[in-house]
């Protein structure tokens, strides 16, 4: 019994369910911290020692209150880690590790995670191929970057955890009238030089500052497209050791490293640039992947990246050696639409590579998985057809339900 460990998990969406299975398999006491608008959602109850009710969403959560809360569970209770399920729990996590003196990411790495300007600055640092980019504090600066750098640009939220948000403009007078209707709100933006191109994620186990595991995939369709035109969004992994996968996990690793992160998820971003190709480094996050590309991962992989890093923390907190599963080298993709119906029946998609259906309500996706990198694009070529003339809504963008 000595060796049972207190984890506060904190999530503002219904996610990790994995995550938290896994934690309370490996016989520790797990608390959940969650927004009161995600109370009916189906957590798994009988793995949670306790559920705590947060108001507000995403960045309205009262920090104060939080901490308060986490420190009355403190006095009869020895908290061991803290753990940030999604994009917008970081800063609280790493508030409260900063603020009750927990292990764990602190406030300035955790910056590099969630906010874009940092990110940008970290990897110009660091070495790493990044877009042209500029704050918008300064006046002068922004000047000089709109004459200097030429457009398409894209003005994007430092904090936002999707694509929702991201203004694209072509020039320079169209910059400034985005720039002054934002009032006050400019200094929570950036302006980047637009790099046509294909983007990349590759989704990573880290322990102790090690790469364990990193998959590279592409999307067929980004989430900016979708966010900004609806449509149907779709990933699949590339080829195994080309020279695409192996440029991108060598620039992971030096991202991850140089970020500081040392244990844990990641999924990190990058784009291919049609004119040069060169890849440039988009954006990172301390998390598993959204859009149910955890999933798709595993399908692929056989490494179930909630799971492995749920064993990842216990071991941290235990002292325990740490073994990654047996890993397959096959390939999987993901499909996923927007639906006009709250339940779609999907029963017509029935290739023996489907392997999974996701559940959302007013989704309709699959994960198909194979050994041919060739029929996964087959599939999803057709399947993305299918999806749109049956299935498929378009919504306006501030509607938009984001990928987490």
């Amino acid at each position: 019994m000595k060796n049972i460990k207190t984890f506060i998990c904190i999530s503002n969406y219904f996610k990790g369910t994995d995550f938290i299975i896994q934690l309370k398999a490996l016989g520790n006491k797990v608390y959940l911290v969650t927004s009161e608008k995600l109370r009916d959602k189906p957590w798994p109850k009988e793995y949670i020692d306790e559920i705590f009710y947060m108001q507000g969403s995403d960045v309205e959560w009262n920090l104060e209150h939080l901490f308060l809360g986490v420190s009355n569970l403190m006095k009869s209770n020895k908290v061991d880690a803290i753990v940030a399920l999604d994009d917008y729990d970081v800063e609280k996590a790493t508030y409260l590790r900063e603020n009750l003196r927990i292990d764990g990411m602190g406030q300035t790495t955790g910056r590099y995670f969630r906010d874009k300007l940092a990110m940008r600055m970290r990897a110009k640092s660091c070495g790493i191929p990044i877009p042209a980019f500029c704050s918008l504090f300064n006046d002068h600066d922004i000047n000089t970057f709109a004459d200097t750098i030429s457009p398409p640009w894209v003005l994007k939220p430092r904090s936002e955890a999707s694509a929702a948000g991201i203004i694209k403009v072509f020039e320079k007078e169209s910059l400034w009238n985005h720039i002054n209707e934002m009032g006050n709100n400019r200094f929570k933006y950036l302006i980047e030089q637009f790099k046509p191109g294909d983007v990349y994620h590759c989704d990573s186990l880290i322990l102790n500052g090690k790469l364990l595991f990193s998959l590279s995939s592409k999307y067929l369709a980004t989430p900016m497209e979708i966010s900004q035109g609806g449509g149907v969004f779709r990933t699949s992994n590339i080829t195994y050791d080309s020279e695409d996968d192996v440029a991108i996990k060598s620039m992971n690793e030096k991202v991850l490293k140089g970020f500081g992160l040392k244990n844990g998820a990641a999924h990190t971003e990058f784009i291919k640039c049609k004119e040069d190709g060169q890849i440039y480094f988009l954006e990172t996050s301390s998390r598993v992947g959204g859009a149910h590309i955890a999933e798709m991962v595993e399908a692929a992989s056989n490494v179930n990246l909630w799971k492995e890093w749920a064993i990842i923390e216990d071991a941290l907190v235990k002292e325990k050696k740490y073994q990654l599963p047996e890993l397959k080298k096959e390939y999987a993709g993901i499909v996923l639409t927007l639906s006009k119906y709250k339940h779609p029946d999907l029963a017509s998609f029935s290739d023996p590579e489907v392997c999974f259906r996701v559940p959302l309500e007013y989704h309709a996706g699959l994960i198909i998985k194979s050994d041919r990198e060739e029929r996964i694009q087959e599939l999803l070529n057709n399947y993305v057809d299918r999806l749109v003339a049956d299935y498929t809504v378009v919504i306006e963008q501030n509607k938009v339900v984001n990928f987490h």
